[in-house]
């Protein structure tokens, strides 16, 4: 007697990969237990981008030389940060995710972004499948004043949506949020993995196919990643994140994938009652409460995409009462800080294995970038002895498992937002010394190694 067939198929929660048993091992990502029941779609392969069979028939291919871009193919959000991140505004007929943690600000973002391009003259279409109209409305009272183009929808049906998207395209569509949407083909519950892959499909296809610039708010895990499958992510034009403590009133906006600019952009962020307002100076912004005359406290300079920043490194180091000293990292990376320190005890002989150690980058900014080690090596050294530097003491530079402080990019950029600022003393790798000269108010200081920054300041 033949075996039923089963109605129910396994996906990979990571990149989507489809199987009629369980497996252990993701064949497609190399993720270990990642499949997750679900029933099975009926999933339409029809033509791509909504065309027609006729119409695919008709297909070219075009020169590419023959193809031409103009400034106007992008949509000025009217949001400063935001049109940084996205690389100069939303490109007409991309597909754009953003994902960020409850309560973050992603509905109150695309709403202010709606209102503004409805206020140029363009089409705008608001789609919520979380709250009412009434609901909507009030949060958008609070925003301020909206034209005739800003229309509101709420629906979860995606057929419905693509009829009405297709019978009267708009110029922007907003989607909130993309795991209440549902596809009829697909017999899975809304969220699902199934159901937001295939969702994702089909509005991929009609931002393609009419150009009508999608904007998808997705809802994270609480590893901070979006929730359903890592193909939704490569499906996408356009990936950004919200990052901050949501009880804090700042936010920051960064673009972990962008087919249309930079990668490493960020955008800062301030809620207000009136929604998000944007924060030109964010290095003063993230400098803004810090302590005087305390040790452990120094001022470093980051790079994120384009956008030179200053942030506070924070240290704190004292013995410990356990065997096993304690080490805690918030904003930046806990291997890294062993390893600075760790270098420290090696290279230049400062005793640090019995002690605790915590470091903290203030300001809910998380950076990875090397040009933060010379900050929170000097930080840990200030902590340790209990030496309080100087206000106006900002550093930066790459260090290297021998004790070596090597160079970084963007060393120019730094120095003069530094010295914007009012900061009149710049530790930095010899090898940036030369590169920023000795001009202006700024005073200059190249070290080599860690042991050149201990004889300095300690």
């Amino acid at each position: 007697m033949a075996k039923a067939k089963t109605s129910n198929v396994f996906f990979c929660s990571s990149c989507g990969y489809e199987s009629s048993k369980w497996m252990g091992q993701c064949p497609g990502c190399r993720e270990w237990n990642t499949f997750v029941e679900g029933p099975a779609g009926r999933a339409s392969h029809g033509g791509g981008f909504g065309a027609s069979a006729d119409r695919l028939r008709r297909a070219a291919p075009t020169v590419l030389s023959q193809v031409t871009v103009r400034e106007e193919d992008r949509l000025v959000t009217g949001i400063g940060e935001l049109d940084r991140v996205l690389g100069g505004g939303i490109v007409q007929g991309s597909l754009t995710l953003v994902g960020g943690d409850p309560g973050i600000g992603k509905s109150t973002l695309l709403l202010q972004v709606c209102r503004n391009l409805s206020r140029q003259g363009r089409t705008v279409l608001y789609i919520s499948g979380e709250e009412s109209l009434v609901q909507i409305k009030m949060r958008a009272d609070r925003i301020g004043e909206f034209s005739e183009k800003m229309l509101l929808l709420c629906e979860t049906n995606l057929a419905d949506i693509a009829e009405i998207i297709r019978s009267d395209p708009p110029e922007a569509v907003v989607i909130d949020s993309i795991q209440t949407m549902y596809n009829e083909n697909v017999s899975a519950a809304p969220g699902a993995v199934s159901q937001v892959r295939e969702s994702t499909a089909v509005l991929l296809q009609l931002a393609k196919g009419l150009g009508v610039s999608v904007l998808i708010v997705g809802h994270v895990t609480k590893e901070g990643t979006v929730a359903g499958p890592r193909v939704l992510e490569h499906m996408v034009d356009a990936v950004l994140y919200f990052e901050g403590d949501g009880h804090a009133s700042y936010r920051i906006l960064r673009g972990v994938k962008n087919r249309f600019g930079s990668t490493n952009e960020i955008g800062v962020f301030e809620m207000r009652q009136a929604g998000l307002s944007e924060v030109p100076n964010a290095s003063e912004y993230m400098l803004n409460g810090r302590p005087e005359n305390a040790s452990g406290s120094v001022v470093a300079a980051t790079c994120e995409g384009t956008r030179p920043l200053l942030v506070e490194i924070q240290a704190l180091v004292c013995h410990s009462n356990f065997g096993i000293p304690r080490r805690q990292t918030t904003g930046t990376d806990f291997n890294r800080v062993n390893l600075l320190m760790a270098v420290l005890e090696k290279r230049s002989g400062v005793q640090l294995a019995p002690c605790d150690a915590y470091v903290n980058i203030t300001g809910g900014l998380k950076v990875l970038e090397p040009a933060m080690d010379l900050g929170i090596v000097i930080a840990i050294l200030s902590s340790f002895h209990n030496r309080v530097l100087s206000p106006k003491l900002v550093a930066f530079g790459e260090v290297g498992l021998s004790g070596e402080v090597r160079g970084v990019s963007m060393a120019k950029q730094r120095v003069a937002e530094a010295e914007k600022l009012g900061f009149e003393i710049c530790l930095l790798p010899a090898v940036c010394a030369e590169e920023c000269g000795r001009g202006g108010g700024m005073k200059i200081i190249g070290v080599k190694t860690v042991q050149d920054v201990i004889d300095r300041l300690f």
